[in-house]
């Protein structure tokens, strides 16, 4: 393990403690927690849009056309994640 040493503002550092208190972690356990997870998000969209940058509108159409008919909610959620994918936002 090694120290980092952060500036946050009162507010935060103040909600940040209550929370991690209420879930039953040390502010380090909350924040380390945290980070890993922003990481993993930031990592997973870097992934997501090379993988977008590689793929074709030709196969996006087809894989969609193969999709079962889907309640509307889910068509709209599952379009607009290919259109981000796609580059288009």
């Amino acid at each position: 393990m090694s120290t980092l040493t952060i500036e946050l503002p009162e507010s935060l550092k103040k909600r940040i403690e209550a929370l991690a208190a209420k879930e039953g972690y040390s502010v380090s356990q909350f924040i380390a927690s945290a980070a890993g997870e922003k990481l993993a998000v930031v990592l997973t969209m870097d992934y997501l849009r090379r993988e977008a940058a590689a793929g074709r509108r030709e196969d996006f159409d087809k894989y969609l056309a193969a999709v079962p008919d889907a309640p509307v909610l889910l068509v709209l959620m599952f379009s607009f994640l290919m259109l981000l994918l796609m580059g288009g936002h």
